[in-house]
């Protein structure tokens, strides 16, 4: 196929070649262009070649185009990904009713279709070379991301090069024919009937790398009528694409005696890595909310021949657990389990996944016995031990220390060692493996569960066992159909070589460099040229690893549609549009006043419920003091090196044994930076609800560079209501306001979760810091009116009050009432502010401000305790968390879509579209007052009476489709609502005239402001 390019508008057209033609594909183009206004929406059409005018069109490239991965939107321009350069890879299966060959992605482009800006800017693919061979691969993997050695600031790059580079890196595989699926294992495949094996639109959705920027050109295909949905498949227009590896033999084997002619066997090995928690190794460990892990990735070796086809799947993954590794890596592993108490939920979603997907599930646990490996082995073993209750006999694990074994050993001992580990054995006799006809979709037998491997990285020695039990269960295959083929050297020379391919390929997707051990796992031999490659890999690694992998983290989050700003292309269609638009919307408004008010479009409330939670706040300077004996109960339950690890202790144990307890409570997540920590605890059975949980940190100190001051941050998700809390130490000195200020920016602008969330990007956000604010006063006038209680005179020359109000810091933000004496500073274990020789002026240096519409202030107040020269300060908050059910969501979306396309007898759906509306947004405001005239004393509106409108004519107006019928399942109003709702419509809302009415009216008063009293629970 052809891509070509039109102006006038702007469109690319991506055609069908007269060779493809030839072999039996349609005439057909797809022609793509953006809608109207909308960077993130395109107009997408299928049509037949003839139709398309291509005398004034441009040929963009003139290699032919393999097919086209999807569309993306970045800053503010939508590309189009095709692939320019692919090589075939060879049938996976030749026995079988249709081709299942594969194809290399070598070269990918982006054209835009918003603007011309990028047309002659040199594309990222021009320059990138192939991968070929090991060496190159790893070259490229290094060169990839380091940047150019004299950058030249003139020169644009485009905004796709990153993505460029990850696509182009030759790990990226598609199929070739159109109605075979390469995200799927074969026993999954086989057992689809006839219509669905044929659905382009039914894959495997964990292995589809391109699924987010292909989704809407699903969606496309979704809406096409079942002949050019099939005409538009034969096109393969659409390419779904695997990143892992595949590698195809063909080896000619023995035949029995009767024909005397040598059997062609195809052996083949697919890895399909998942994307579901991709990332590089650093920056992506262990397991998310919803149970997907880093690094997971399935293997299947498939052994094919005329008569019989065998298929055998193992998976390997990260460590199911919450843990990382941060800062500077080299050698040594320093890692940290960042929920130690709350990673139960998560680890059981993993393993249900699995246990639904493959039946039992045994682990292999293949981590050492140094302090690292260690206590994550051990954390392992107890969230098994726990899972087993739930799960029973359907899940375990081995632990085998493979660094232990070879170093005593040698490799050479791991086949027999493992074989000796009876779980193992007694695994893979019960679970088998798929065994099916050569020449049909008949399956014999079935694979009844998966080993899951791991080490640390699930790499180097999670490949090396992995080839073993490849090997064990082909040959017990082989021992059952064919025993002399056991003896095939070309057989297992081909076996290795896949697998130590394998190892290489996966390594450089999430190391950087390929495999160690694949020398041995090649010759099966240890050699001095193995071992000096493994040492060169191995310090490769840890450069890339350290100092290259955040901006390929940063291109995989973009290309998996994961950064928070992002937008997902979509196709326009009206109909779908505004069902989408319905579901997003909370309310319509309409005409000023209340005559037009209305609130009857909202619909998030049909489809989701809120849930109110209480949320503790509370800060405390403690000058790196240790605990004492000193009770933390009036801080933390008020009603009633920073040693970070004894700190957490101590909150626990109060926690854990206050008076009067209605719950236990768990460490969600606890972080720290220098003297710096923050501490994030929740109930027990929330941790199952809260999901999303990270950190992070940015210091602030020697302009960035050190870490005595700066913040520590912790964002997380409950239900479908996110918040960030964050803690910090600005700058001190009285008169440094303007550092406090830039300390405050700094942070704001600097601090940075995962796929680019900030502080900002949060629906909630709370500050429970140090700001170190001063009071602009002197010592000893400040010191008299904190005597007298006379804290409205103090805060009325408070810094940070002032700032906040010159916008200059914590704009947006507010904070509760001050009802309590500075906080800053005291002798220590007394109630004397400070009489040492600097005497500082007492201050409200401890603060906690929030910004949310979910937030609300119960209390806000400071604790008697003296262990600091700090006073803690707490806050109480009541929030309002929203529940989103997303089987109603769904539901409602249908009803919604029935609601627009059903039509009355002789009335056509195109003519129903033209008729309908939406409430207008934008609320109509009458002309400002003058002097003269007041907006609400009109002749329209003699006396500025506003009379109500009737509920029938509200009725009668109304052209909205989204409205829902009586007989709605979803939403209906009690009587009760509906008797309020008619009765509040009838009653007059026009105010008494005044009795001159002449003169000009005075304007109504301000809305009155909230009396609800703040309560005081201490």
């Amino acid at each position: 196929m052809h891509l070509y390019l039109g102006e006038s508008p702007r469109t690319l057209y991506l055609v069908t070649s007269s060779q493809e033609e030839s072999q039996g594909r349609p005439r057909r183009a797809l022609v793509f262009r953006t809608a109207e206004g909308k960077s993130s929406q395109a107009v997408v059409e299928f049509l037949p070649k003839d139709e398309v005018d291509l005398s004034q069109a441009v040929l963009l490239t003139k290699r032919v185009v393999k097919g086209c991965l999807g569309l993306i939107s970045i800053s503010d321009d939508m590309f189009l990904a095709v692939i320019t350069s692919a090589t075939e890879i060879g049938n996976t299966r030749p026995s079988g009713l249709r081709n299942e060959s594969v194809a290399k992605i070598h070269e990918v482009g982006f054209y835009c279709l918003t603007s011309s800006t990028w047309d002659d800017i040199p594309s990222a693919y021009d320059s990138i070379p192939s991968p070929t061979f090991p060496e190159h691969a790893d070259a490229l993997m290094r060169d990839a991301y380091s940047g150019p050695s004299t950058p030249n600031p003139n020169i644009f790059e485009h905004p796709c090069m990153p993505l460029t580079k990850i696509i182009s890196a030759g790990t990226f595989y598609y199929a070739l024919e159109p109605y075979w699926d390469l995200s799927s294992r074969l026993q999954h495949r086989l057992a689809r009937d006839e219509a669905t094996a044929k659905d382009v639109g039914t894959y495997d959705e964990r292995f589809v790398w391109n699924e987010y920027i292909v989704r809407s050109l699903l969606d496309f295909r979704e809406r096409l009528d079942p002949q050019e949905r099939e005409e538009l498949d034969r096109c393969q227009f659409i390419v779904l694409a695997i990143q892992g590896y595949v590698g195809i033999f063909t080896v000619p084997l023995p035949a029995p005696p009767t024909t005397g002619g040598p059997v062609v066997a195809t052996i083949s090995l697919i890895s399909r890595l998942g994307w579901k928690r991709a990332g590089t190794r650093f920056n992506t460990r262990g397991v998310d909310d919803d149970g997907n892990c880093a690094n997971f990735v399935e293997t299947e070796t498939i052994f094919s021949t005329d008569m019989n086809c065998f298929s055998y799947v193992q998976v390997r993954g990260s460590v199911p657990l919450f843990w990382e590794q941060q800062g500077l890596q080299t050698f040594g592993q320093r890692i940290q389990i960042t929920r130690p108490q709350a990673s139960q939920p998560a680890f059981e979603r993993h393993f249900l996944q699995l246990t639904e997907e493959y039946g039992a599930v045994h682990a292999i646990n293949l981590l050492g016995t140094k302090e690292n490996e260690a206590s994550l082995t051990t954390a392992y073993a107890r969230s098994l031990q726990i899972a087993r209750s739930t799960f029973g006999d359907s899940i375990g694990i081995t632990h085998f220390d493979f660094h232990s074994a070879v170093k005593l050993y040698g490799h050479d001992s791991i086949l027999g060692q493992l074989a000796n580990q009876q779980d193992v054995k007694d695994r893979m006799d019960e679970f088998g493996f798929t065994m099916a006809d050569g020449g049909s979709t008949e399956i014999i037998t079935k694979q009844m569960g998966v080993f899951r491997t791991n080490c640390l990285d699930c790499l180097d020695r999670t490949n090396f066992v992995q080839d073993i039990l490849s090997r064990t269960v082909l040959e017990q295959y082989l021992t059952l159909i064919r025993r002399e083929w056991l003896q095939s050297g070309s057989l297992w020379s081909f076996h290795r070589e896949l697998w130590a391919e394998n190892g290489d390929a996966l390594s450089r997707i999430y190391a950087g460099t390929g495999a160690l051990n694949t020398s041995y796992t090649r010759s099966g031999k240890r050699t001095l040229a193995g071992v000096l490659s493994d040492a060169t890999k191995s310090v490769s690694r840890a450069y890339i690893n350290n100092f290259q992998d955040k901006g390929k983290q940063v291109a995989i989050d973009m290309f998996l549609g994961n950064l928070s700003a992002q937008q997902q292309v979509t196709i326009f269609d009206p109909v779908h549009d505004l069902v989408r638009e319905a579901l997003e919307r909370r309310s319509a408004i309409g005409n000023w006043f209340s005559k037009y008010v209305s609130n009857t479009s909202s619909r998030l409330s049909e489809y989701s419920t809120a849930k109110h939670c209480t949320v503790y706040a509370g800060t405390w300077n403690l000058n790196g003091r240790p605990p004492t004996s000193e009770s933390l109960l009036p801080w933390l339950f008020p009603r009633n090196d920073l040693p970070q690890r004894m700190w957490e202790r101590k909150i626990m144990d109060t926690v854990n044994h206050r008076p009067d307890k209605d719950g236990e409570y768990v460490l969600l997540r606890s972080h720290q930076l220098v003297g710096t920590a923050l501490f994030i605890l929740v109930k027990t059975e929330l941790t199952a609800v809260i999901r999303n949980v990270e950190a992070a940190t940015h210091k602030t100190g020697l302009r960035g560079m050190s870490g005595n001051k700066g913040a520590v941050a912790i964002r997380l998700d409950y239900y479908d209501t996110n918040f960030c809390f964050i803690t910090a130490h600005l700058a001190a000195g009285h008169p440094n306001v303007e550092e406090r200020n830039a300390d405050y920016r700094t942070i704001v602008e600097g601090l940075h979760f995962l796929k680019g969330k900030t502080i900002d990007s949060h629906e909630n956000v709370i500050w429970l810091a140090d700001t170190n604010y001063r009071i602009d006063l002197e010592n000893e006038r400040v010191r008299q009116l904190a005597e007298a209680n006379d804290t409205d005179a103090l805060l009325a020359v408070d810094q940070l009050r002032q700032m906040i109000d010159e916008g200059l810091a914590f704009s947006g933000y507010t904070e509760g009432p001050i009802i309590f004496l500075p906080t800053y500073k005291y002798d220590y274990g007394s109630d004397n502010y400070d009489t040492s020789e600097k005497m500082r002026i007492p201050a409200w240096t401890d603060r906690i401000l929030y910004k949310g519409n979910a937030l609300e202030l119960v209390t806000y107040l400071r604790a008697e305790l003296k262990s600091s020269d700090h006073r803690p300060v707490f806050a109480l908050f009541s929030a309002e968390i929203r529940i989103v059910d997303h089987a109603k969501r769904a539901a409602l979306s249908h009803l919604l879509l029935d609601n627009v396309t059903s039509t009355m007898p002789g009335e056509k759906l195109d003519e129903k579209l033209a008729t309908l509306t939406f409430a207008n947004e934008k609320i109509s405001l009458p002309p400002p007052s003058s002097d003269d005239t007041a907006w609400w004393d009109q002749p329209e509106h003699p006396g500025g009476i506003f009379p109500p409108q009737s509920n029938g004519s509200r009725e009668r107006s109304s052209t909205n489709p989204f409205d829902s019928p009586g007989d709605s399942p979803l939403s209906s109003p009690s009587s009760s609502e509906e008797e309020l709702y008619n009765t509040a419509l009838q009653t007059p809302l026009a105010p008494k005239p005044l009795q001159n009415s002449s003169s000009r009216r005075p304007p109504p008063p301000p809305p009155p402001r909230s009396t609800k009293p703040i309560k005081d629970l201490s």
